[in-house]
């Protein structure tokens, strides 16, 4: 049986020994096993869109290979908050409340390499 994201979450907690839901560097509280208030509440509203049909194909931590690794080097990955389809074509998303250079870089390297467009709510 697959664990769910919460229990994840909590496990890491204990085992990092630190509390469950303690806030991160940037100062972003957990909620619901997210890991903001803002992914949470965005991830509800697809959640719900999702289960009405207006969306499909909804996945959440979606992966995206930017450039594969060789063997001695690991690939530059970047893991979208959320994907999904709907009547005018594939959504990338991220919910961002703090933009870092690292985020910043893979945006522009998934728009240059893949022509992949990643949203922000």
């Amino acid at each position: 049986m697959r664990e769910r994201r919460g229990e994840r979450e909590a496990w890491t907690a204990f085992v990092d020994g630190r509390k469950e839901g303690a806030a991160n560097k940037y100062g972003a509280k957990r909620k619901n096993g997210y890991a903001s208030i803002h992914e949470a509440d965005a991830a509800a509203k697809f959640q719900l869109l999702a289960s009405r049909g207006i969306i499909k194909e909804y996945v959440e931590q979606f992966r995206i290979v930017l450039v594969p690794g060789d063997g001695k080097l690991r690939p530059i990955v970047y893991v979208a908050d959320f994907k999904y389809i709907d009547e005018n074509g594939l959504h990338i998303v991220d919910a961002k409340g703090f933009k870092t250079a690292v985020y910043r870089l893979k945006k522009r390297l998934a728009a240059l390499l893949l022509g992949i467009t990643i949203e922000e709510v």
